[in-house]
């Protein structure tokens, strides 16, 4: 059975990402000096990304100690109460190490199954999201509004590919939201601040091909409180997954389901 997530969780939680976004701008504020290495082509890892997934880590371990942690720079700790916080300690390096705004420290709750809470602290533009069950999801302690409806003559699209999908695929799925859809599209470089502006009205939904469990974890939750849908199906999701999915209004899901309907697997021959 899902355990509700108490306010004092929550706050908890949020001030986790707030130090850890601190950590985080303190190795932004000095780019020229941060280590870069590249775990794939155009797939940036950093130090501050590995120091901000340890501090992370230390902190919910000392917090919950009968929790789980899954994190994508390899933190890995076996939790006995059923709950596993996932962590992206940065999401979009490669937009942190260019120096741009579009990064985030997003940290989510994965219990039964499936997100249940997140927040998402984005440091350079001040903005701090948490939200879940039981929890109302709330932008900088301000209530969010719920989103609904698709205005066809304004319709977007933010678009996420992981480096190694295929151009084929990318091309088709482009080809879709422009000739097919009639969407423009957005592609920020980061999945959380996609979601984000789902949540603030700035596009209609998002699709993410190639995308890891980490990449939404914490906002499918704040989303979902704002009657946000996703087609991910938990039920058939590993953490160490990668998907491809699409999160957005009743709306915007009907018009991308013939490209992802709900439960759509990622399969690269």
């Amino acid at each position: 059975m899902t355990q509700a997530v108490t306010q004092d969780c929550a706050r908890t939680v949020e001030a986790i990402a707030r130090k850890a976004g601190d950590l985080a701008l303190s190795h932004f504020h000095r780019l020229s000096t941060v280590p870069v290495e590249a775990k794939g082509h155009l797939d940036l890892v950093t130090a501050a990304d590995q120091e901000v997934e340890v501090y992370i880590t230390r902190a919910l371990v000392e917090a919950f100690p009968d929790d789980g942690v899954f994190g994508e720079e390899g933190a890995a700790k076996e939790g006995r109460s059923g709950r596993t916080w996932v962590i992206d300690p940065i999401d979009g390096t490669f937009n942190f190490v260019r120096g741009g705004d579009q990064w985030a420290v997003s940290i989510g709750l994965y219990q039964g199954g499936q997100p249940v809470f997140g927040v998402i602290h984005v440091p350079v533009r001040a903005q701090t999201l948490v939200g879940g069950a039981g929890i109302a999801s709330t932008l900088n302690g301000t209530g969010m509004a719920p989103r609904a409806g698709m205005k066809a003559a304004q319709a977007a699209c933010g678009i996420g590919f992981h480096p190694v999908i295929p151009i084929d695929l990318r091309l088709s799925t482009l080809r879709f939201v422009l000739e097919e859809a009639q969407m423009s599209f957005r592609c920020c470089g980061s999945a959380t601040l996609s979601l984000i502006e789902i949540a603030q009205g700035q596009v209609d939904g998002y699709v993410g091909t190639g995308e890891s469990t980490w990449d939404l974890m914490a906002a499918v939750p704040i989303l979902e409180q704002i009657g946000i849908g996703c087609t991910v199906d938990w039920r058939q999701t590993d953490l160490n997954d990668k998907l491809r999915f699409a999160c957005g209004t009743k709306e915007f899901l009907e018009a991308v389901a013939p490209i992802i309907p709900y439960g759509t697997a990622l399969r690269l021959d």
